[in-house]
């Protein structure tokens, strides 16, 4: 499985959020609608916000009713930018995230979206954990997805991890 190791100082996340219902597979109409919400002046603050590595648009999830280990209930979402402005300079009715200095795992992916990266989270957690030298670490994953008018996609998982205790 192709990986890449990077370094992050601490920095946050800056859009926009809504509680979703958890859906493990195809485009969750729910994100999809909030993807529609965002304003022209949203839009513009997340551009000049977008200052660190991927910039890109990235959805982030959390605060799963199960915890991510079933396909119940609601989490919370954001879509926004990666940004190391300070809170206090993010506008235009933006949400922010923190996100503490740390290691991630980057897992990009090629193919039908949104099943290409779907299928790339799936085997981070299932199989790429089992035996590498890395732990998850203490925040959440983070995607983004560069789709084409063909319905295909390039994407990129990052996953928070540390070197695995013990080893």
């Amino acid at each position: 499985m192709e990986c890449r190791i990077v370094d992050k100082p601490a920095f946050r996340f800056a859009g926009v959020t809504a509680r979703v219902p958890m859906q493990f597979e195809g485009e969750n109409p729910s994100i999809a609608r909030l993807a529609g919400s965002i304003t022209e002046a949203q839009r513009v603050e997340m551009r000049r916000l977008m200052d660190l590595d991927p910039r890109e648009v990235v959805n982030v999830s959390w605060d799963s009713d199960t915890n991510f280990q079933r396909e119940e209930g609601e989490l919370t979402h954001l879509i926004g930018v990666p940004t190391t402005r300070p809170a206090d300079e993010v506008g235009a009715g933006l949400a922010t995230l923190e996100a503490p200095a740390g290691m991630w795992a980057v897992f990009p992916s090629d193919g039908p979206f949104p099943e290409a990266m779907q299928q790339t989270t799936a085997d981070v957690y299932g199989t790429w954990l089992a035996t590498a030298p890395y732990e998850l670490g203490a925040f959440h994953m983070f995607s983004f997805s560069r789709v084409r008018d063909d319905g295909t996609a390039y994407s990129e998982v990052w996953v928070p991890v540390r070197p695995r205790s013990g080893r």
